[in-house]
């Protein structure tokens, strides 16, 4: 085993693990989990594929989440959720009785795409794969799972204030429905599907959602109209309910019952899998514990607001052209632009903000008129105002995020961040991400991560309500064009 003074040698040289290392009770995460991650060095990066007794051996268990406003999220470099509260007790249940500070073990999480949680666990990148995952045979195939963590799971259709009513799950059939493809709700509408075609109905249309929105996400979408319905787990919809409004929960529209949710393991772990079923049995649902995180975490944050409201919806087509002009002389894909203008103004002209930032795309007349811009009159033209955002936009992309590692699309995420919390920050955020261990070229489910744990929240949700608004015109253009194409071929 490395001595205390080569373990702390080897962080000095590599702090992959900042901010990553959870404490041991309940108090905020602070400093002193960087301080206490130095002392991991490069085992965080290091794949290993090993049961408990070669993490004992390695003094460090890695659990991967994903990055979610209830399970896991930073907030000026503290760490929040239930899954952080659970590795916390998961570190003290696995060092009771070690007083050498040399014998502990530390639990560390891993934030980690939720498409990728169950590779990068067979990879080696992590032990723990947490992410309200839903037992599944499919699942089964490639890894194990412990003992539930909560049990008798149903999932459930939710709706929003707009959508058609269902007196029946058949009234799904030859509806949209948008999902996850890595998420058990997938795999069960698929069987609902053959259920629905041996019936001679139309099967349900699966529209694959993107894997960085997560549960709540999609509940916000659905409760501010975005999207008509969604399917979760029934407890997380009533939870939600509860704080979202124009959530529907229907419990009469069941597309799975009986689910376990746990946290998986590699295959061929029982020391392992041994530790962690004794700590769900005491960390449950139902628990003390449980039911404590259970009050905590499911609260109010920044919802999407109502962004194809009738008057979203009459502005959007006063200012489509002017965005799709714009998009297309600066190379921007027009709907993501306007979704910017819409998380900026609700795309209305004529608002102001204390700053003195004017218009649709809230720019301050000083930056539109600058030498690298140069576009004049952004208070009273709503043309001129997106002009000058897209030409502002792809200035900072071409100043600051001249990156080919950069793909197209997180170059633009990169420059809303920027947008918001200012050009300069952009590669501290970029910086900090690189220092968490994660991909420094990628906003969500990374660049985002250090972002929140320098500035806080508010960039966080800036990208991520765009992306949110972005993926509703789609949708909406998408459904749009197929009522023209029906009305064109119906004599």
């Amino acid at each position: 085993m490395d001595s205390f003074k080569l373990i702390l040698t080897r962080a000095i040289l590599a702090c992959l693990a900042i901010c990553l290392v959870v404490k041991l009770d309940f108090v905020s995460p602070s400093v002193a989990d960087d301080t206490r991650a130095r002392r991991l060095g490069l085992d965080m990066a290091k794949p290993s594929t090993g049961d408990l007794d070669a993490m004992v051996k390695r003094r460090l268990v890695r659990i991967l989440v994903p990055y979610s406003k209830t399970m896991f999220f930073l907030d000026k470099g503290r760490q929040y959720g239930t899954v952080v509260e659970l590795a916390r007790a998961l570190e003290k249940t696995l060092n009771r009785g070690k007083k050498s500070a040399l014998e502990q073990v530390h639990v560390a999480l891993v934030p980690t795409a939720r498409g990728r949680l169950l590779d990068a666990l067979n990879e080696g990148l992590g032990d723990v794969a947490a992410g309200t995952l839903t037992i599944t045979p499919d699942r089964l195939r490639l890894v194990d799972f412990t003992a539930p963590f909560a049990s008798n799971i149903r999932e459930v259709v939710t709706a929003g204030p707009k959508a058609p009513v269902l007196s029946r799950i058949e009234d799904l059939a030859g509806r949209d429905l948008y999902l996850r493809k890595s998420s058990s709700y997938h795999e069960h509408v698929l069987a609902l599907n053959e259920r629905l075609k041996g019936q001679g109905l139309a099967a349900i249309n699966l529209v694959p959602a993107e894997e960085m929105l997560e549960d709540e996400d999609l509940l916000e979408m659905v409760s501010a109209g975005l999207l008509p319905y969604a399917v979760v787990d029934e407890p997380l919809a009533e939870l939600w309910a509860g704080v979202l409004p124009n959530l529907s929960v229907r419990g009469d529209l069941v597309i799975n019952q009986g689910g376990d949710i746990a946290w998986a393991i590699r295959k061929n772990s029982p020391l392992l899998k041994a530790e962690l079923d004794k700590f769900a049995a005491d960390h449950r649902l139902g628990t003390t514990f449980g039911n404590i995180l259970k009050k905590r975490y499911y609260t109010s944050d920044k919802m999407a607001k109502q962004a194809l409201s009738s008057e979203a919806q009459r502005r959007f087509g006063e200012l489509d052209g002017y965005f799709r002009k714009y998009g297309d002389e600066f190379g921007f894909e027009y709907l993501l632009i306007m979704a910017q203008g819409f998380q900026e103004s609700e795309l209305d002209q004529s608002r102001r903000s204390p700053r003195g930032a004017v218009g649709v795309m809230q720019l301050l007349p000083t930056t539109a008129a600058d030498k690298s811009v140069g576009v004049p009159d952004i208070k009273t033209s709503a043309e001129r105002n997106i002009y000058a955002g897209a030409k502002y936009l792809r200035h900072v992309i071409s100043t600051y995020i001249d990156d080919p590692s950069v793909d197209d699309r997180n170059r633009v995420l990169f420059a809303f961040a920027a947008y918001n919390a200012g050009p300069g920050n952009l590669r501290k955020f970029r910086a900090k991400a690189r220092a968490l261990g994660l991909d420094p070229n990628v906003w969500f489910g990374n660049v985002e991560n250090g972002a929140a744990a320098i500035v806080g929240r508010e960039t966080v949700h800036y990208v991520s309500n765009i992306y949110k608004y972005y993926v509703a015109y789609v949708l909406s253009t998408k459904i749009a064009a197929e009522r023209e194409a029906i009305e064109a071929n119906t004599p």
